[in-house]
C-alpha cells in the first residue's frame, strides 16, 4: 500500500499528463467504491474523483489524467452512470483536471472556481517538481467558474461547492451533498500523509487548516468524506490530519519567527515525532518542511 501511495504521489505532484502515457495508463484500475446508492469514490492514478448518478445526469468531481479517460467512463457505467453531463474540478493541478479536454468534448459542462480556470487557460509551472504544464484547448476549460460558491441542484439532493481561499492552491474548493451526508475534500486532505501545498501558486499551510476547519464544521460522524489522495474518510480522521496540520504549523512559525531559513528548519527535525504516522507519502518531514516553509 505504502508502495503504491508514493507511485501515485509521485505523478500527482508532478501535475503534468506526460508522466501517466498511454502504455502507462493500461496498467491503471479504476476502483469504483460505494458510499451512497448514488455516490462513488473513484480511485485510480491521481486524486480521487467523486461520482453522483441519478436521472438528472452524472455529476463528476475531477478526472485524473487524460490516458485514463475510458477506463473512468467505463468505471463510471459499471455502477449505473453516463457520460459525464456535468464537471467541477477541485483545483487546477493535472491530476484533478487531466480528463477535462475529452470530457468537454464529449459534452459534459465543466465548472471551476475562477482561479482555476485562470491557470488552466495560461499554463502553470511547478517550481518545486520542474514541471510545466501547457494551457488547455477551449474544450478542457471551465464555462461556469464562481468567486465564492455555487450550488447544484440535482438527482434529489443539492450540491454546494464552497471556495477555500490560498489552501492547497488559490483556487480550492470542496463540494458537499447536503441529503447524502458526503464531502468532497479536493487536495487540502491528503488522508495518511503530508500534503502537498502548491505555495507558488497561493497555497499556504494557515489556510490548509482553515479550510479543513470549514469541512468539520458541516461534518458528523456520518459524514463520509472524499480525500484529494488516500483512502475515503470519515469526521475522526479528519480531525487527526487537522491535528498534525496545527501542530506543524505552530512549530514552524516559531522557528520562521526566529529567523530560521527552510534548510535550517528541516535540519531542526521539528517534526520527528510526526513522521512515523505522517511521512509515508512522498514527503519526509524534511523535505515537505523545504517545500510549505514559504507559505507558512
Amino acid at each position: 500500500m505504502i508502495d503504491k501511495l508514493v507511485t501515485t504521489l509521485c505523478i500527482i505532484c508532478a501535475g503534468t499528463l506526460a508522466l501517466v502515457t498511454p502504455l502507462q495508463a493500461d496498467d491503471v484500475k479504476i476502483i469504483p467504491t460505494k458510499i451512497t446508492k448514488q455516490i462513488f469514490m473513484l480511485a485510480g492514478e491521481g486524486g480521487n474523483i467523486g461520482l453522483f448518478i441519478g436521472k438528472d445526469g452524472t455529476f463528476l468531481i475531477d478526472d485524473q489524467y487524460a490516458p485514463l479517460t475510458e477506463k473512468i467512463l467505463a468505471a463510471i457505467q459499471s455502477v449505473g452512470g453516463d457520460t459525464p453531463k456535468f464537471l467541477i474540478n477541485t483545483h487546477y493541478h493535472g491530476d484533478h483536471t487531466g480528463g477535462n479536454e475529452k470530457l468537454g468534448k464529449s459534452g459534459a459542462l465543466i465548472f471551476s472556481h475562477d482561479n482555476v480556470r485562470e491557470r488552466l487557460s495560461t499554463g502553470s509551472f511547478l517550481e518545486a517538481f520542474n514541471n510545466k504544464r501547457e494551457p488547455l484547448t477551449k474544450e478542457g476549460l471551465p464555462v461556469v467558474t464562481f468567486s465564492e460558491d455555487i450550488s447544484f441542484h440535482l438527482n434529489g439532493d443539492t450540491v454546494h461547492a464552497m471556495h477555500v481561499p490560498h489552501a492547497h492552491t488559490d483556487g480550492d474548493s470542496f463540494i458537499a451533498f447536503k441529503t447524502a451526508n458526503v464531502i468532497h475534500a479536493g487536495d487540502f486532505f491528503f488522508n495518511g500523509f503530508y500534503p502537498f501545498i502548491d505555495v507558488h501558486h497561493g497555497g499556504s499551510l494557515k489556510g490548509m487548516i482553515t479550510a479543513v476547519d470549514k469541512v468539520l464544521a458541516l461534518a458528523d460522524d456520518q459524514t463520509k468524506i472524499i480525500p484529494g489522495h488516500g483512502p475515503l474518510a470519515d469526521k475522526a480522521q479528519l480531525i487527526s490530519y487537522r491535528q498534525m496540520l496545527s501542530t506543524a504549523y505552530e512549530r514552524l512559525s516559531k522557528l520562521k519567527a526566529s529567523g530560521k531559513t527552510a534548510q535550517e528548519a528541516a535540519a531542526a527535525k521539528p517534526l520527528a515525532d510526526l513522521d512515523p504516522t505522517w511521512g509515508h507519502g512522498l514527503f519526509t518531514g524534511e523535505r515537505w518542511i523545504e517545500l510549505i516553509y514559504p507559505g507558512v
